[in-house]
Parts: structure tokens; C-alpha cells; sequence
């Protein structure tokens, strides 16, 4: 197990643990956390612990025309309930995504030093949010109604790559309606979802080993260096 220096880098991928991890410690810095995404890894570790970095053996994605979305929340999308936003509130959405309990405990490991990392990569627009709002009240129109915050979440844009982070819902079915808005209407040719998780799974995303990951990432990288080469 390597614990990282100073420098910004990393070791080869495939020098990881049977569990995926690749190193410990470093730091948050917006240099290391990009020089890491660009690379397939990313920090995951709880409170009081160093940090975790990991590059998973098995690669949890969605490549958009496989969403999957059931007959019910097709019923729930048609009713139109929700107002959905893009990084309107990105650091709302990043501390609920800390602090909202959930069955799975899936988000809960985002540390304070974790939640400014990501603030900090938001306001140099590459973390991005989408906001799922409930309107309140049936008196007014809808654009007069109040709203409240009801789901949402948010990743980093990497090219054409969206690494999802976390995500939360306090009213059923928000934290889909986000997601499913992400994969329709942002023109991401993959979803990162990093680690298997069932409710994403449910919305079509699968597990593909590491270097497929990796040599998508690195056609993605590519590409976006030949354009910026272009213009």
C-alpha cells in the first residue's frame, strides 16, 4: 500500500488492493482531486480516517441509451410534481447528500474537508449539480408557489464523462428524477457511477472491468485534447 507524498500522482492503476484501493493519504487539493479523476481514481473514506483513494477492479457505469425507466416513474415524470434545476444550489445539494439519512448510507461519507473540496471544484465549474424542486401549495400558479429542495445530485464533469458523487431524496422518488434528467438532457456519453449500488442499477447501470473504464476515459481525454488543440 502506497501512501502518497507532496507530489501530484499516483501509482499505476492496477497497483491496487483486491478491494480497489490504490493509496492512502494526500490531500483534497483541487490539483490532486483532478489529476485523480483524469486518471479513474477517486476518494472515498469516512471521518477520522485518512484519506482512501480507490480505482475499483469493477467499473459501476450507465451509458445513457441503456436507462431504464419503469412504468411508474414514467407515471411520476408525467405528472409533472417537480422543478428541476442545474447548478442553481450546488452546495445545498452537496450538504444534504452529507447529512440525509438513508437506508444504504450511500453518501454519508462525505467529510467537511471532502464537502469544500468538491464547493471548490464547483466554483472553478467543474462539479456540477441538478436540483429536484417540490412546489408547495395549489392556491398560485406554479411559478409563484414556493419551493423546497426535495432531491439532487452532483459529480464532476470530465469531458464528455459525468463521475457521479452522491446523491439524496427526501421525498420518493427525487433522487431518480435527477438522475434520469441527468442522463436525458446533459449529452453525457457515460455515467460514472463508480462502486454497484442497487438503486442505480434499477435505471440501467452495470459493471464493466477496470480497463474498459480506463480506455473510454482515455478516448474521452483524448478527444477533448484534440479539440482544445483545434480551436
Amino acid at each position: 500500500m502506497i501512501w502518497l507524498s507532496n507530489k501530484i500522482e499516483f501509482p499505476p492503476n492496477e497497483n491496487t488492493t483486491k478491494d480497489g484501493v490504490i493509496a492512502l493519504g494526500g490531500d483534497l487539493s483541487t490539483e490532486r482531486l483532478l489529476h485523480a479523476y483524469h486518471r479513474g481514481i477517486f476518494p472515498w473514506y469516512s471521518d477520522g480516517e485518512p484519506i482512501v483513494w480507490h480505482s475499483p477492479l469493477e467499473r459501476m457505469v450507465l451509458f445513457p441509451d441503456e436507462l431504464r425507466i419503469s412504468k411508474s416513474m414514467r407515471q411520476v415524470l408525467k405528472k409533472r410534481e417537480f422543478i428541476i434545476t442545474e447548478n442553481k444550489a450546488f452546495e445545498e445539494v452537496i450538504f444534504h447528500c452529507k447529512n440525509t439519512e438513508r437506508k444504504d448510507e450511500f453518501g454519508t461519507w462525505i467529510t467537511d474537508e471532502m464537502e469544500q473540496a468538491y464547493i471548490n471544484l464547483h466554483k472553478l465549474g467543474v462539479a456540477k449539480s441538478i436540483e429536484v424542486w417540490q412546489v408547495r401549495g395549489r392556491s398560485r400558479s406554479a411559478a409563484q408557489r414556493p419551493t423546497e429542495l426535495v432531491g439532487g445530485l452532483y459529480g464532476l464533469e470530465i469531458g464528455n464523462i459525468f463521475c457521479g458523487e452522491s446523491m439524496f431524496s427526501k421525498v420518493s422518488n427525487a433522487s431518480k428524477v435527477a438522475f434520469i434528467h441527468l442522463v436525458k438532457y446533459k449529452n453525457y456519453n457515460l455515467i460514472d457511477c463508480q462502486v454497484y449500488n442497487e438503486h442505480l442499477a434499477s435505471l440501467g447501470a452495470r459493471e464493466i472491468s477496470r480497463n474498459e473504464f480506463l480506455r473510454f476515459l482515455r478516448s474521452v481525454l483524448l478527444l477533448a485534447n484534440l479539440f482544445l488543440l483545434i480551436i
